[in-house]
């Protein structure tokens, strides 16, 4: 009876907590699938490639065809359809028990389904999950995206974006893991695999060179082969050793004059031969150009339609312009996914979702990715007994925190908790802002039940002053907004919120300033303010997160992940490079008809050049080789307690095991992010260092741990274009061992043969 009472608990809280009306499901949807019928295939001890090819054996060229493309997107659809409501979707083969791929767009969470009446966990956004620099987290995070997917009958996700912050306005920076590969590769590499683990197929993306929104669908990207494998193509490489990845999405723009999906250097020479990647690559929606060019390339799916890669595909091989063994390898790859998946043995049935649980991992995560950036005069914690009033000002702190947008965006239960602005027109309803229900006032009064605390707008700037004059703490919120299909103008945020954060650090000189953004974020007003945390887009139970950092609840263990310049001058594109006016639109104006649209789009547009002459440096290799100081560098976290390092070691061998101490030399518990890096012998042409490992360290107060990390001599290697292969310069590398990447006490000096 308990568990049935618990059963019920948690479905009405999710009834009620998303705001939606009771719907009747069908029963199937609930109970166990039918049973199965028994091919030769369903034999579950032979290996996915043999599954594949006998089911292979069975198709007819329509078959094969249809496996290849979408059968269009939710977006637009105007009648009856198969589709689960997500993304995309592409068809089974029901007469040889081939089930067909729901797919879902699943960065921080699932997305899109509140008018269907789903739930879906609003996670910390993927920027802010990297902060927390845990594989085991991301694991977890990966896994719980995964059982939401299923729940809601959905069989793909499209998530594990790791595409590297080498220009930090992207509007989709929020959806990555910041500026290293081996961080963003080893995070995304277990998000996917934890996606995985639910019998779900996942996603790399998008691959590749994909750094800005801003004209995307006709940008060409210019960079030698050398730097693309040492930065972005290195990040999904180490994610999908990690992963095993079933689908790699390619993107929209061009890479040295190719669009990414007809780009047979990327698809074939490096992802398929170089990288061994056994899964599908499929398109970005309306990222398809030619059909024999791109079927030749290594593209396996085109979506979401099949204006290519379905009756001018089959005329091509009807033609013999498309190998019969090159339609098969397509296919091959698609069903082979779908039974290393898992998705043949173990079918999708929906289920009501754990929304209880969701919540709770949600908060949990947010408290490791807040990250404190400045505490002058130990400010925070702010202690109940101690602190008498606090107004909150600005950020609609008072009713939730600040999402991501786009194809990422995650619905807000019950709906936004602000409505969009009129600033906002209906037509670009996919960019909206949205906002959680999660109120940082009703949580922050919860944390601190003796002080006085007030809430104003900060519209006003006299009131405002006036407001913060009168607390003994100001607590200013900002934001920035982020969303796929537009850039930001700048990393300043508006004038208007950094004139109200003057206007109230010159009234109180306990201000601290609470940020919520997808990027880093400049600070004119850096030096006038007590305390600055970046609480990111922090998810559904964001607000109670930041409470218990806020008070000391939780001593605060996050680490940027991405570099925080001082001006967008001191970026390597200091001016973002615009597309020409008469760039094609991101999508289709409401009701118009989806295959028309994507046709028009696939036509393409003349090339715009970006060159990306930095090269190798990418964030903090950057700011390193330009000698240019930053606001806050990579690796950067303050905690309310201190650490100190001691007693580095580097052993060589067929691996470098690196040791040394930390230290908590402070009265309370904490977790440190103890980061490696080494630098390299002058010829190997490289910037001045480069992360090699890292470790979450947990120690209690006055406690010491000896920590040890193994590093493969692959993470010291260069990639040699002459060769296509990686090597290992001979010469002194220098260890270095600390707290972040300008932080780093301990160095020792080896040479390697």
């Amino acid at each position: 009876m308990a568990s049935l009472n618990r059963r019920k608990h948690t479905l009405l809280a999710f009834l009620l907590i998303a705001g939606f009306a009771i719907i009747p499901f069908a029963s199937a949807q609930f109970g166990a699938p039918a049973e199965p019928k028994h091919y030769a295939w369903s034999d579950s001890s032979l290996s996915p490639d043999v599954r594949a090819d006998l089911v292979i054996k069975e198709l007819t060229l329509d078959e094969k065809i249809s496996l290849l493309h979408g059968q269009g997107s939710s977006y637009n659809a105007t009648g009856p359809t198969e589709s689960n409501g997500g993304a995309g979707w592409s068809v089974g083969i029901p007469r040889l028990g081939i089930p067909a791929i729901q797919m879902a767009d699943s960065a921080y969470g699932v997305t899109r389904g509140a008018a269907s009446g789903r739930y879906s966990t609003a996670l910390p956004n993927n920027l802010a999950a990297a902060s927390a620099w845990d594989p085991e987290g991301a694991y977890e995070y990966g896994a719980l995206i995964g059982r939401e997917l299923r729940a809601q009958g959905y069989s793909m996700s499209l998530g594990g974006g790791v595409n590297l912050t080498r220009e930090p306005r992207n509007g989709r920076t929020f959806e990555y893991q910041g500026e290293d590969p081996l961080l963003a590769g080893t995070l995304v590499g277990n998000f996917v695999k934890g996606v995985q683990s639910e019998n779900i197929i996942g996603d790399l993306k998008h691959y590749a060179i994909n750094d800005q929104e801003s004209g995307r669908n006709a940008v060409d990207a210019n960079i030698d082969k050398r730097s693309m494998r040492e930065t972005d193509l290195l990040a999904f490489e180490i994610a999908l050793q990690i992963s095993d990845a079933g689908a790699f999405m390619c993107s929209y723009n061009r890479v040295n004059g190719d669009y990414a999906c007809e780009n047979s250097y990327l698809l074939t020479d490096v992802l398929k031969k170089d990288f061994h990647f056994h899964g599908f690559v499929v398109s970005d929606w309306g990222g398809t150009h030619s059909a024999a060019k791109a079927s030749h390339a290594g593209l396996d799916q085109a979506q979401p339609g099949k204006t290519f890669f379905g009756e001018a595909l089959q005329k091509a091989v009807e033609g013999g312009e498309v190998s019969q063994d090159e339609i098969n390898d397509h296919v091959h790859r698609i069903l082979r996914t779908i039974f290393a998946s898992g998705l043949f043995d173990h079918p999708v049935v929906k289920q009501v979702p754990d929304v209880e649980g969701g919540y709770a991992w949600a908060q949990k995560f947010a408290e490791k990715s807040i990250v404190l950036l400045k505490n002058e005069n130990h400010i925070l914690p702010l202690v109940s007994a101690q602190v008498h009033s606090v107004v909150v000002i600005g950020g609609h702190a008072d009713v939730g925190v600040l999402t991501g947008g786009g194809s990422a965006q995650v619905d807000a239960p019950g709906g936004s908790a602000v409505h969009p602005s009129p600033s906002q027109p209906g037509a670009n309803v996919f960019r909206h802002q949205v906002w959680l229900p999660s109120s940082p006032l009703r949580a922050l009064s919860a944390k601190l039940p003796s002080s006085k605390i007030n809430y104003v707008s900060g519209e006003d700037l006299a009131v405002a002053g006036s407001a913060a004059k009168s607390a003994e703490i100001a607590i200013v919120f900002v934001y920035q907004h982020e969303s796929e299909g537009m850039d930001l103008k700048s990393l300043d945020l508006s004038e208007e919120q950094n004139k109200l954060i003057e206007t109230v650090a010159n009234a109180n000189p306990k201000t601290i300033v609470v940020l919520e953004t997808g990027s880093p974020a400049t600070m004119p007003w850096i030096n006038k303010v007590a305390g600055v945390i970046e609480a990111w887009y922090p998810g559904i139970r964001g607000a109670e997160a930041l409470a218990n950092i806020l008070t000391g609840e939780v001593n605060p263990s996050g680490k940027l992940a991405v570099t925080f310049p001082k001006s967008d001058a001191d970026l390597p594109h200091p001016t973002l490079v615009l597309p020409p006016p008469e760039s094609q639109p991101h999508r289709p104006p409401p009701g118009a008809d989806i295959s028309s649209f994507m046709a028009l789009r696939a036509k393409g547009l003349p090339p715009f050049e970006i060159y990306y002459d930095e090269k190798l440096k990418v964030g903090y290799k950057w700011y390193d080789a330009e000698k240019k100081s930053v606001l806050f560098p990579f690796g950067f976290g303050l905690s309310y307690t201190t650490y100190a390092y001691s007693g580095l070691s580097v052993k060589s061998g067929q691996t470098l095991e690196v040791s040394f101490t930390v230290r908590n030399t402070g009265k309370i518990a904490g977790t440190e992010i103890a980061q490696i890096y080494t630098s390299l012998p002058d010829a190997a042409g490289e910037p001045p260092k480069r992360l090699i490992g890292w470790a979450r360290v947990e120690l209690a107060p006055g406690e010491s741990k000896l920590v040890s990390i193994p590093v493969a001599r692959g993470r010291l290697k260069i990639y040699d274009e002459a060769s296509n292969d990686w090597k290992l310069v001979s010469g002194n590398y220098t260890v270095m061992a600390g707290g972040s990447s300008l932080d780093l006490p301990l160095q020792q000096q080896i040479n390697l043969p």
